[in-house]
């Protein structure tokens, strides 16, 4: 237990670290914008010149106070530490600067260090406060998806940055912000993320054997009934990696070629064969 809260503060330090340090070094210096609760706190530094450490925590403490029952526990507790982290890293930072005036190659860093943040953040359990919480309302009360919601106030706020820092820098702040969603998506999957596979065939039985015989992968056979023959019918389901969806369709090509196959996505795999459930 204390080697995984150690784990965890460790990369919540970490995260909020680089976060605070994408703002300060490579988003503030060439007047780019950002989304959420950061990017409303540079809108009000560049208009007023608040301190964006104290406007952060100000609005992110509102927003906690107001929407502090659509998170569980550990996750108020990890965001309150990552909204002090990211704070105080604000503070400590605000007058650090690197030499270069390279526009695409500053918010191109500036993406990759903000992505690397918020992913650590998250990959424990935690948040940034701000657009998650108000994403959360949305989702119960509008019944939004979390994802789209999320995208929507970050826009919002990126957007109303436009009559600050014109078109040119918006542009650049797009970019900016979709590096940042990639690596953050690359650090919470990881390296290897996984796929998932239905199939279903008249040879079902060969498939499987064949999975479990050339991939050593397990196979769940499910069971489903065509709605228009009504005939009954098994459905495989096979989780595997990303580099194994090549050997898998020429499995299933080589035993029934009229066979039925959907690859899916998957964020996160728990049990045998990949992550232990406790990690």
């Amino acid at each position: 237990m204390l080697k995984k809260l150690t784990h965890d503060f460790f990369y919540l330090i970490l995260g909020a670290f680089l976060f605070a340090l994408a703002v300060n070094v490579f988003v503030i210096p060439n007047e780019l914008g950002e989304g959420g609760v950061t990017g409303t706190s540079i809108i009000l530094y560049y208009l007023f010149q608040w301190s964006p450490s104290i406007v952060n925590l100000v609005i992110n403490a509102l927003l906690l106070i107001f929407g502090y029952r659509f998170l569980d526990k550990k996750m108020i507790i990890y965001t309150i530490i990552a909204v002090l982290l990211h704070s105080m890293f604000l503070h400590l930072t605000h007058d650090w600067r690197i030499q270069s005036n390279e526009l695409i190659v500053n918010a191109i860093f500036g993406g990759i260090l903000v992505g690397t943040g918020i992913g650590l953040i998250i990959k424990v359990g935690g948040s940034t406060a701000g657009t998650t919480i108000l994403a959360k309302i949305a989702n119960k009360y509008l019944h939004w998806n979390i994802s789209y919601a999320l995208l929507f106030f970050d826009l919002i706020v990126v957007f109303a940055s436009y009559f600050i820092i014109g078109t040119e820098k918006l542009m650049v702040t797009i970019i900016m912000l979709y590096v940042g969603t990639k690596v953050m998506d690359f650090i919470i999957e990881g390296l290897n993320p996984k796929k998932a596979v239905t199939i279903i065939s008249k040879q079902q039985d060969r498939i499987a054997e064949q999975v479990n015989l050339v991939m050593d992968r397990g196979v769940t056979v499910l069971q489903g009934k065509g709605y228009y023959s009504q005939e009954p019918k098994e459905v495989l389901y096979i989780v595997i990696s990303k580099q194994e969806v090549s050997m898998l369709k020429k499995i299933v090509e080589s035993a029934d070629k009229d066979a039925f196959l959907t690859i899916h996505d998957v964020r996160d795999v728990f049990g045998e064969g990949f992550v232990e459930l406790s990690k």
